[in-house]
């Protein structure tokens, strides 16, 4: 089942900064739909015959009841009454007719940068990752591109310090920013990192959408909402990417669920935001998401090169 929001926001308007439509607050009732949620399981043909979402093989599972205001609509996505619309399982983002070459053939390290001009410059669209120190990002970008060792994985926080280039199908990027938070390494070097990534993340024209990791096994920290909070006042197109959702803690102890946990940092986020932007459910352990990821990636890739 798909955890989604669950406080009242109204009807929709599209924001001319950002690749994807935006939700305002606003106390006005709430109208349900049933949904069918895509399974995690769903099998993706290959890049050749993925042309329309006619060719994503579903696993049909119990409908869903949603709010039609939570959803992520992406653009040029119209939901009928007569016809409930799709949206990934784990998620709050409806499937578009944009959904189309999302599978991983071919992934390859490109280089390493300490500044937004020396990065590549083909002109290739890509998709940032970016969280705090040990949220499991390269583990999850491994876990999208089904490569055990393709970015480095380190017990130790902190140890990715460049802007890193991976080069997918030899037609976009995905890029592992570094990490926030990291209280142990040399104040000169946090103020370096800070100081790059904020650079890239606000004049990379070639930038599609920021995905902010933030672990779901532990409660919301109020450097992840800050952090979500800057790029929001930005106009930064995000997606909510949570993490470790496999991780299971013990309710004696005073844990609580992934699912407690997202929805918790989602109630939190919604002081800070007038609009609440698409996330998905992951675990780079089990590969929970990671369809979920390359389809919603897809979509906003294919819209951003046609426009």
């Amino acid at each position: 089942m798909a955890f989604l929001t669950h406080f009242p926001i109204a009807p929709i308007h599209h924001h001319s900064s950002s690749l994807f439509t935006r939700f305002i607050l606003s106390s006005k009732p709430k109208t349900l739909l049933i949904l069918t949620a895509l399974s995690s399981t769903s099998t993706i043909k290959p890049s050749s015959s993925l042309e329309t979402l006619q060719d994503i093989s579903i696993t049909e599972q119990p409908p869903l009841q949603i709010a039609k205001e939570k959803l992520f609509i992406p653009p040029e996505t119209e939901l009928s009454s007569e016809k409930p619309p799709r949206i990934l399982k784990g998620s709050n983002i409806v499937l578009s007719k944009y959904a189309r070459d999302a599978q991983v053939i071919s992934a390859e390290f490109v280089k390493s940068s300490v500044e937004t001009e020396a990065c590549p410059s083909d002109g290739s669209p890509e998709f940032a990752l970016v969280g705090r120190s040990n949220v499991g990002k390269s583990s999850l970008l491994n876990s999208i591109v089904k490569r055990k060792k393709l970015a480095l994985t380190s017990k130790k926080p902190g140890k990715t310090q460049c802007i890193n280039h991976f080069r997918i199908n030899d037609s976009w990027y995905l890029v592992d920013l570094p990490g926030y938070g990291y209280a142990s390494a040399p104040n000169e070097l946090r103020k370096d990192w800070n100081k790059f990534t904020k650079d890239y993340v606000l004049n990379r024209s070639t930038l599609v959408s920021v995905f902010l990791l933030i672990d779901a096994s532990i409660p919301a920290k109020k450097i992840d909402l800050e952090y979500a909070s800057w790029l929001d006042q930005n106009q930064v197109p995000m997606t909510i990417i949570f993490t470790k959702c496999d991780k299971r803690k013990k309710k004696k102890n005073g844990g609580k669920h992934p699912e407690e946990n997202v929805q918790d940092f989602q109630d939190l986020i919604s002081e800070y935001f007038e609009a609440v932007p698409p996330w998905i459910m992951t675990s780079s352990v089990t590969n929970q998401g990671r369809d979920e990821i390359l389809l919603h990636m897809s979509q906003l890739r294919n819209y951003w090169l046609k426009h």
